[in-house]
C-alpha cells in the first residue's frame, strides 16, 4: 500500500510541474525562455555554443570540420531546450529564423514530447519587453 501512495504522489508532482506554459523566442544563436505566469515575468537565456566567431575560426581550418562542429553544437543547443520544454504542457516557439521549425521537427520525432502542445509563430527581432507581451497575449488568448 505504501508503494501505491508513493507512485501516486510522484505522478501528482509530475503533473503539477508540467501544468505550465512557456514562450521561447529563438534563433540559431540564442533562445529566450519566458514562462507564462501571473507573477512578474522573467526571461532566461540559453546560448548556442556555435557563435559566428567560432564559425569563422573553424571555417579557416576546414569546411567539413566547420559543418561537423556546427551540427554537434546545434544538436546540444536543441537538446538543452528540449530538456526545459519537457517540464511544460504548452509551448510557443517564435522568432525570425528557421531554428524554431528545426527544433519542432526534432521534438515531434521524440515520443516524450507527444503530450506537449507546441506551436510556432513567425516573429521579428524583439526586445525582452516585447517578448513578454507576445507570450502573455498568446497564452491569455488561447487558454
Amino acid at each position: 500500500m505504501k508503494q501505491y501512495r508513493t507512485a501516486t504522489l510522484i505522478k501528482y508532482r509530475t503533473t503539477m510541474t508540467t501544468a505550465k506554459s512557456l514562450g521561447i523566442w529563438m534563433d540559431h544563436a540564442s533562445a529566450h525562455l519566458t514562462e507564462f505566469t501571473t507573477n512578474p515575468i522573467e526571461t532566461k537565456t540559453i546560448e548556442s555554443k556555435f557563435t559566428h566567431q567560432e564559425k569563422e575560426d573553424t571555417l579557416t581550418k576546414s569546411e567539413i570540420l566547420m559543418h561537423n562542429k556546427e551540427q554537434h553544437e546545434e544538436s546540444e543547443y536543441y537538446n538543452k531546450l528540449g530538456e526545459v520544454i519537457k517540464q511544460y504542457k504548452e509551448v510557443i516557439l517564435f522568432g525570425p529564423t528557421d531554428a524554431k521549425v528545426e527544433l519542432l521537427n526534432i521534438l515531434r520525432a521524440d515520443h516524450l514530447f507527444a503530450n506537449i502542445k507546441i506551436e510556432i509563430k513567425q516573429a521579428d527581432k524583439m526586445t525582452e519587453a516585447q517578448q513578454h507581451v507576445f507570450v502573455r497575449d498568446h497564452f491569455s488568448r488561447c487558454c
